[in-house]
């Protein structure tokens, strides 16, 4: 089976930097597109940033200059490193992604999430 599995959440002070790993983990053949979400409590999840395989990004626009995500491929891992934090970047954040089982189709995964609290 394949599983998207986050790390590197946390507390973190306003103006403070966290970095969150999502490794690809189980049997699989390729990575494509993959994303960051985040659901703050009482708001729908949104997309944060996105990475495609051939590294191209994008990202909601109140997080422009302050996230960025990048994928090692040979490590299966997406990150995204998080700087500048505001009190209104907590949220639980998500991986999400297409991931080409071994063998078979191609399908889209989520993580379990890791809570960042932005908080003094």
């Amino acid at each position: 089976q394949v599983q998207l599995v986050e790390s590197g959440g946390g507390l973190v002070q306003p103006g403070g930097s966290l970095r969150l790993s999502c490794v690809v983990s189980g049997s699989m053949s390729s990575f494509y597109n993959m994303g960051w979400y985040r659901q703050a409590p009482g708001k729908e999840r949104e997309l944060v940033a996105l990475i495609t395989s051939g590294g191209n990004t994008n990202y909601e626009d109140s997080v422009k200059g302050r996230f960025a995500i990048s994928r090692d491929d040979a490590k299966r891992t997406v990150y995204l490193q998080m700087s500048s934090l505001k009190p209104e970047d907590t949220a639980v954040y998500y991986c999400n992604g297409d991931v080409r089982i071994r063998p078979g189709p191609t399908r889209n995964y989520w993580g379990q999430g890791t809570q960042v609290t932005v908080s003094s």
